[in-house]
């Protein structure tokens, strides 16, 4: 593969020469929350037939701002309203509210080694209607999904721990309840026998619980216009500002466009399917001088997918740390499921995917969004983590394994929905592919050095499924028993797509 790496080295270089010398934003080792971030001030709902519960003094009481997060910071809350009692710090949360619109959210928390032992529920009130949905759990245990630990990533001071993200679509209003659960429900009394059982403690919450609302703005922000741009400023200093951001931005856009210059033109929203016979020449041209006899003889390589790039899902690339890091080859691919829910439409992907790459970056505390790659339930295949779809980009998807490996995200939850099959044969499609240029038969078992998890300790060789799940490398549901049930299929289809 080292026709790619010099591909990126070349290119990097030259996306340095061609743009301004624009200096990167330095990054902060903590969080404060930004002014542009903070939350609405806090309060209850309006009573019903109050000015307030019009849509339009909703808008106007809560004005739409467009690619931003808000993050309000969760309060304890008493066991029943009704009967004044003291609180309960087991049970926090957010009275239900009106505020700015959103439609995506996830629970954030200072210490990203803290677990959060308990129940996270949420309503929403759907923005075009008004009409509050039900109670909705959020998936509490999401840790196993990040950036090795002792890594830069891993280290740099902005990581904080979350729940999987959970989208709720437009909306304008939210209600959020975290109690404070036991792992296990009841405990074996320490008198086996006795008939005596003990209920086990709960654990005290993890400390600065905020609820992060996510709004994925617009496809591509406005020329000349940031959306983290203060808007409350002075005037002079708001256009400075959103003028040094609009640079950096170019520079970072042009900097990921580049690294996908072997394979599509500059600034392309997707990388085209190429069939089998294009696919081989494209791989024998990029690796010329590198390959063995039977190696050209036989690639083994898919045909490439369909991909749409970054620009395509209208990343805002002023949001991720600037560069790229890699890791030495791709020997793995592990499957995961975004926990995020079912309830979208194919059309509303990118707004998805733009929102899970905020929360990565401005809640979570990542350099980018941790996917390499990400799947709709439609089958489209977008490009995740930035640094070129073909190249060994080190992402933050398996906790343990992130090095020789990469995390494809189907996005949904398939813990008991089963995947459509449009889906299922994107991961074979893709596999097929970027297996194939590093050598790799889906169908075959690889090792890979653990980095430490809870299944696998640090520096084990663990010998795994070339196409694994993310269960095969940490003790977690992930990617949901319906889509692991499917990886057995997806090996098959994609050592069929390599011509095996």
């Amino acid at each position: 593969m080292r026709g790619f790496l010099v591909s990126s080295i070349g290119v990097t270089c030259a996306a340095a020469l061609a743009l301004p010398l624009t200096p990167p934003a330095v990054a902060t080792t903590a969080r404060p929350v930004p002014a542009t971030e903070a939350a609405t001030a806090a309060r209850p709902a309006p009573l019903a037939g109050t000015p307030d519960t019009t849509m339009a003094g909703r808008r106007a009481a809560e004005p739409y701002a467009p690619g931003s997060t808000q993050s309000l910071p969760l309060e304890l809350l008493t066991r029943n309203r009704a009967v004044p009692t003291a609180p309960d710090a087991h049970e926090q949360g957010v009275t239900r509210r009106p505020v700015r619109h959103f439609s995506l959210l996830g629970v954030v928390w200072d210490d990203p080694e803290a677990e959060l032992h308990g129940r996270v529920q949420v309503r929403t009130r759907a923005a075009d209607t008004g009409t509050w949905s039900g109670w909705q759990d959020v998936e509490t245990h999401n840790a196993d999904h990040a950036a090795d630990r002792g890594t830069p990533e891993s280290t740099s001071g902005r990581v904080r721990g979350a729940t999987a993200p959970l989208w709720v679509g437009d909306s304008d209003g939210v209600e959020l309840r975290v109690r404070s659960q036991p792992e296990k429900a009841e405990a074996a009394s320490a008198h086996h026998g006795t008939g005596i059982r003990n209920l086990a403690a709960a654990p005290p919450l993890p400390y600065g619980l905020r609820l992060e609302l996510v709004d994925p703005g617009d496809d591509a922000p406005p020329h000349g216009a940031s959306a983290d741009g203060p808007r409350t400023a002075d005037l002079a200093e708001t256009s400075a500002a959103a003028g040094a951001s609009a640079a950096a931005e170019a520079s970072a856009a042009a900097e990921t466009s580049l690294v996908n210059a072997d394979l599509a033109p500059l600034d392309a929203t997707e990388i085209p399917a190429l069939d089998s016979a294009e696919t081989e020449q494209e791989f024998l041209a990029l690796n010329a001088g590198e390959l063995t006899e039977q190696q050209q003889a036989r690639p083994y390589v898919g045909p490439r997918p369909r991909i749409v790039t970054r620009r395509g899902w209208g990343a805002n690339e002023g949001l991720r740390e600037r560069g790229f890091r890699y890791t030495k080859k791709v020997k793995a691919a592990f499957v995961h499921h975004t926990a995020s829910g079912n309830n979208y439409r194919c059309s509303q992907v990118p707004s998805l995917i733009r929102s899970i790459y905020r929360y990565h970056v401005k809640s979570m505390g990542w350099r980018d969004i941790g996917y390499n790659f990400v799947i709709d339930k439609c089958g489209k295949i977008y490009e995740g983590r930035a640094g070129g779809v073909a190249r060994p980009v080190l992402g933050a998807h398996t906790l343990g394994f992130n090095n020789n490996s990469m995390g494809i995200a189907v996005l949904g939850s398939y813990g008991a929905k089963k995947p459509s099959s449009a889906a299922v044969k994107a991961i074979a499609r893709l596999t097929a592919w970027k297996l194939g240029l590093y050598g790799m038969n889906p169908r075959g078992k690889t090792y890979l050095k653990s980095a430490g998890s809870n299944l696998h300790r640090k520096g084990k060789k663990v010998r795994l499924n070339v196409i694994s799940g993310h269960r095969d490398g940490f003790r977690t549901s992930c990617p949901g028993r319906k889509l692991y049930g499917k990886l057995g299929s997806a090996r098959s289809n994609a050592a069929r797509y390599q011509g095996r």
